[in-house]
C-alpha cells in the first residue's frame, strides 16, 4: 500500500463559491430546500498524507485547543475506515490557506480530499457516489467537493448535476466577522419561497442569493464589504458568507481591483474552475 504513488505528496482541497443560492421551501425536519450553483476555485488548502503502521489516524500539526478527533479530516479518515473495515493508519498534514468561516468550504473541502485521496492510497476503490454519501454524514458541502465539478445543486444541496459556468477571475473579500449559518437559516426575515428556476435561467443571469439581505442586516462588516466591492463590479455573497465576491473576465482587471482593496480588506484573487484540481492530480497519477 505504501508503494502507491501519492503518499507524502501535496493534494489540493479547493475553495468553492455559491454563484447562486435560492431557498425554495422547508422540510418538516427544518432543513431548507435549495437551488444553488457551486464552482470550484484555484485557491486551495493543501493536504499531505503519511502512512502509519499502527492503524491510527492523527494530525501532524493539531490546531491548539481543538481535539484531534473533532477535526473534519480525522473524522473523514475514521469514517472511511469504519465503512470499509480498513485497518490502515494515516497522519495528515494540513496547510491552511482558506479563511475559516468564510463560506468558501475550507473544512468541507479538506474532508472531501481526505476521503478521495485515502480511498486511492488505501486501495479501497469505493465509487464516487459512495464517497459522496459518506461525505454527507460529515457536512452538507462535502459531497460537492467529492463530486469534483461545478454543479447545479438541489434538495439540501446534495442532489448534484454538472454545470459549465464561465471560468472567470474572482476577487474575494473576507470581512472581519464569522456568520453563524444556523442563525441565518433560523431568521424570521429569510426568504423561503423563491420560485423554482431552471439551469438555463441561471446561465441567462438569474444569480441572486436569498441570504444576502438577512446577512447584511445582521452583519455590518458584510454589508460594508459588498458596498466596497460593488464600486468595481456586481458584488455577491457566497453561501451565508461571510465572504463576498465579484467576477471579472480578465486577470488584469481582477488584479487591479484586488490591489486597490488590499489596504483595507483581507482580499483573495482566484480563478473559477469547473473541474476540481483534486481530480486533475488524481488522473495524472
Amino acid at each position: 500500500m505504501e508503494s502507491i504513488p501519492g503518499w507524502g505528496e501535496k493534494w489540493p482541497a479547493p475553495a468553492k463559491l455559491n454563484l447562486m443560492l435560492r431557498i425554495t421551501g422547508r422540510r418538516a425536519d427544518g432543513y431548507h430546500l435549495l437551488q444553488t450553483v457551486f464552482q470550484m476555485l484555484d485557491l486551495c488548502d493543501w493536504l499531505t498524507f503519511y502512512p502509519k503502521v499502527d492503524g491510527s489516524v492523527s494530525l501532524l500539526n493539531p490546531i491548539p485547543g481543538v481535539p484531534e478527533q473533532d477535526d473534519l479530516t480525522v473524522r473523514a479518515a475514521n469514517l472511511l475506515k469504519l465503512h470499509t473495515g480498513c485497518n490502515a493508519g494515516v497522519c495528515i498534514e494540513i496547510e491552511k490557506n482558506l479563511p475559516m468561516g468564510g463560506g468558501l468550504g475550507g473544512g468541507s473541502s479538506d474532508a472531501a480530499t481526505t476521503l478521495v485521496v485515502l480511498n486511492h492510497l488505501w486501495g479501497l476503490n469505493l465509487p464516487k457516489q459512495a464517497l459522496m454519501a459518506l461525505g454527507l454524514q460529515l457536512g452538507a458541502d462535502v459531497p460537492v467537493f467529492v463530486f469534483g465539478h461545478s454543479a447545479w445543486g438541489e434538495g439540501v444541496g446534495e442532489k448534484l448535476q454538472p454545470i459549465m459556468p464561465p471560468e472567470q477571475w474572482v476577487v474575494i473579500i473576507k470581512p472581519d466577522c464569522h456568520v453563524n449559518t444556523k442563525e441565518i437559516f433560523c431568521s424570521e426575515g429569510l426568504t423561503r419561497d423563491s420560485k423554482v428556476v431552471k439551469m438555463s435561467d441561471f446561465l441567462a443571469g438569474e444569480d441572486r442569493n436569498d441570504c444576502t439581505q438577512e446577512v447584511c442586516r445582521i452583519y455590518q462588516p458584510v454589508k460594508d464589504a459588498i458596498a466596497a466591492l460593488s464600486v468595481y463590479a456586481d458584488a455577491r455573497l457566497t453561501g451565508t458568507g461571510a465572504c463576498v465576491f465579484a467576477q471579472f473576465s480578465s486577470k488584469e482587471d481582477a488584479e487591479t481591483v484586488a490591489q486597490s482593496l488590499k489596504g483595507e480588506w483581507q482580499v483573495f484573487l482566484a480563478k473559477g474552475l469547473n473541474k476540481s484540481p483534486l481530480y486533475k492530480k488524481l488522473e495524472q497519477g
